[in-house]
Formats: structure tokens, sequence, C-alpha cells
């Protein structure tokens, strides 16, 4: 079995405990920023005491960061931050399960991303696959007791922040991807540990200043919710790691597309945790979205 395949299964259920973990500071103290903050603020120390561990044991060198690594760096740090507020935004508008699949249309999203920006080609076979994930996402964009013509659910408030963070969780997961690359020859893992710790503060400082700017009190309760907020930190850490040992390894469409057993680890949290109800029509727009998804696998 190839490396990047329970390192990306890793992957999904540390994330998956993280958005519960979110999913329950956002609906108690925090705003969608502050719960994403909050990520952000108990993982970095982690993260760079993993970099610093990870220097002194291996002997290894830090690697110099070209201007091409810091744009992508910059570029994934942002639109994660965005995609993160939009899904836990979206938890307050749709149930967990189904926020989640929504938030996974950036399987889909990311083969287009990756065309538009690598130039990677899109194959007949991949495109019934996008075509399927669309009609998946119109079956799960009607929230129960609205009426009137399908095409009006594409604009409520849940459609637009579920397909949002897919997009700019497509457009994250290839600048990870990219620049990780930009590292050398050296150890993937170690590549994938400077990726973090660089991303993680530049996420941590620019996000930092900007609730210091605007939402001082939000910073106030991010600390007031640090019992919680470590564990956001920690499996925080482990997942991103985990991502971007993944992207490291093989390309961002395969490791997201994999990364769908999120969706029955989702689902299981929704039903067991939340006791959340789950529609028939969900289900169904959830196995469709699936299907969609193997195959796009099946076809890239």
């Amino acid at each position: 079995m190839s490396l990047w395949i329970p390192v990306t299964i890793a992957a999904a259920a540390f994330q998956t405990v993280r958005f519960m973990l979110q999913k329950s500071l956002s609906s108690v103290k925090l705003s969608a920023a502050g719960a994403t903050f909050a990520r952000f603020a108990y993982s970095l120390p982690l993260a760079l005491l993993g970099l610093f561990v990870a220097l002194g044991v291996t002997g290894f060198d830090l690697p110099a960061l070209s201007v091409r690594f810091w744009v992508f760096a910059v570029i994934g740090g942002t639109t994660q931050i965005l995609a993160t507020i939009c899904v836990v935004a979206l938890f307050k508008q749709r149930n967990f399960a189904v926020g989640i699949t929504f938030k996974k249309t950036e399987v889909i999203q990311t083969a287009i991303v990756g065309f538009l920006i690598l130039g990677d080609q899109v194959s007949s076979g991949a495109l019934m696959a996008i075509l399927l994930g669309l009609l998946a996402v119109l079956l799960l964009s009607k929230t129960p007791g609205d009426s009137g013509p399908w095409w009006q659910y594409l604009t409520n408030r849940a459609s637009r922040l579920g397909l949002g963070s897919g997009v700019l969780f497509a457009f994250s997961s290839v600048s990870y991807r990219g620049a990780s690359l930009q590292l050398g020859d050296m150890d993937a893992w170690f590549r994938a540990l400077v990726t973090l710790a660089v991303v993680v503060s530049f996420q941590f400082v620019s996000m930092g200043l900007w609730l210091l700017w605007r939402d001082r009190a939000e910073l106030r309760a991010v600390w007031e919710t640090r019992q919680t907020g470590v564990f956001v930190g920690l499996t925080s850490l482990s997942g991103s790691f985990c991502w971007f040992f993944a992207f490291t390894l093989q390309n961002a469409a395969y490791v997201k597309a994999l990364g769908q057993v999120e969706l029955i680890l989702s689902l299981l949290a929704s039903i067991l945790f939340f006791k959340e109800r789950i529609t028939r029509r969900e289900i169904a727009g959830m196995m469709l979205l699936g299907l969609s998804i193997l195959a796009l696998v099946s076809s890239i």
C-alpha cells in the first residue's frame, strides 16, 4: 500500500474531530472567525515545537524559502482561513454531516483548479463526474420547508457557503502541494513539517492582527475557551501535517478524493454526537456526491 493512502485516511479522521470541536465552540461562545482563529492559535506552538525537535534530532538545516514558496504559502494560508470560516458558518445553517458534504465539493473543484493553474487535462469521464457532483449539490441545496423553483436554492446562504468553501479549499490544497515541492529533494515528511510551520505562523499573525483591529472581544473569547481550544489545536496540527505530507507524496486531486472517507465519519458524528436527524434526501445527496468522486478518481 502506498504511504499516502493511510496518511490521507488519518488526515480525514483528525479533520472530522477538529470540525466537531469547532462546531461546539461556534455554537457556544465563538463566532465563525473566532472558532477558526482558535485552530491556528493553539496549533502554532505545537507546529513550531515539532519543527524545532525535528531540526535537533535529524540535524537537517532549515531550507531556503524562495519567493515562489512564499507565494504558494500565502495563497494557501489565506484561502484556508476563508474556507474554514465558511465551513464553521455553514454549521449554523445546516447539520454537521451535510455541512461537511457541501465542503467536500472541493474534490471536484480541486480537479478544476488543477487544470486552470497547472494545466492538467480533464477527460470526458472526469467531466461526467463533475456534472454528477453538481446534481448531488442541487439535491443537497434545498433546505426542509423550502418551496419554489430548484435554481433558487443555489443562491441560499447554505449553498453559497458550502460551494465557496469548496473553491477556497481547492486553491489551498493545490497551493500547499506547490509550496512543499519548492523545498527540493528533502524527505517528504520534513518538507511537509516546514510548510506547515510557515503556513500556520502566517495564519496566526494575519488573523490575529485582523481580530485585534476588528473584534478584540473575540480574542478574549478564544482564550476563555482554551480548554477546548487546545484540543482543536492538537487535532488541527495532526490533521494538517497528514494533509501536507500526503500532498507532498501525491497529486492533490487523488488525496482529496480518498479523503472522502470523511463523509462517513461526519455522518457518524452527526448521528452519535450531535443527535441530528439526517433526511433521506440528504443521505441520497451524499451518496450521489460520493459516487461522483469515485467516478472522478477512476477517470484521472
